[in-house]
């Protein structure tokens, strides 16, 4: 998904292909090892191919939308569906996007332990520029680096404004994993690192299901105020809320 605007329309808060990270493409899913192939870094070139995507409602006080797209083993024959079920919200000057994703295995399927895949988020972060990750835990920048935790907030003064725009990203109680590891690179892209400590095997025919929600706001950070939307996401109470 690109571009994201923050929600008083004063900057752009993703990033599309960055001369640092040429594959990466706003807010992203991709695996880095499913049968030993590269999605994560390859978003084009025989790895994908589009089954549908559709408006499922425009009305009211919700959007929602589908994505369904295969994922390509290197004779073009699918090893996985990958559908994005995604729901968007505006309330209290902010967004909220929540995502549903399911893959559902067409042969024997191995996501390979690695440091990062799954959901990631791409903001346009550039040298110099003020920006900040902290996570539900109170670690911060390249502490969070591989840690656990419930959520993670990124926030940076992006260009045309002069306070922070945030994206925070909800880990849910029902993931694989939970609270999942994550990754936090050196130029402030991040995301739950699904298969960090291990492998994960979906077996052909069966359908694994991950549940995201974005919050996307502008100001000063809360873990607090971060905390309580994530307990409204999930039905639960963060440890690390004070």
């Amino acid at each position: 998904i690109h571009p994201i605007v923050a929600p008083d329309g004063k900057g752009v808060l993703t990033e599309f292909s960055p001369e640092h990270h040429k594959h990466q493409t706003g807010l992203y899913w991709g695996f880095t090892k499913v049968n030993e192939r590269d999605y994560f870094h390859h978003p084009a070139e025989g790895y994908w191919k589009k089954v549908s995507a559709d408006i499922i409602q425009q009305d009211g006080a919700e959007v929602k939308w589908q994505t369904v797209y295969d994922m390509l083993d290197e004779k073009g024959n699918a090893i996985m569906r990958q559908t994005q079920n995604w729901t968007m919200l505006q309330d209290s000057g902010k967004y909220f996007l929540t995502l549903e994703w399911k893959g559902e295995a067409k042969t024997d399927v191995t996501i390979g332990k690695y440091d990062y895949g799954g959901l990631f988020l791409r903001m346009p972060w550039k040298e110099g520029m003020k920006a900040e990750v902290m996570n539900a835990a109170r670690q911060k920048n390249e502490k969070a680096e591989g840690q656990r935790a419930m959520w993670v907030d990124v926030g940076m003064q992006v260009e045309g404004r002069s306070d922070f725009a945030h994206i925070a990203i909800f880990d849910h109680p029902d993931n694989r994993g939970y609270p999942q590891r994550w990754r936090v690179d050196g130029q402030f892209g991040v995301g739950p690192a699904t298969a960090r400590d291990s492998n994960i095997v979906i077996k052909n025919g069966q359908t694994e299901t991950y549940k995201h929600r974005l919050m996307i706001y502008t100001g000063s950070f809360n873990d607090r105020d971060v905390s309580e939307a994530w307990g409204m996401y999930t039905g639960k109470t963060s440890l690390y809320s004070t």
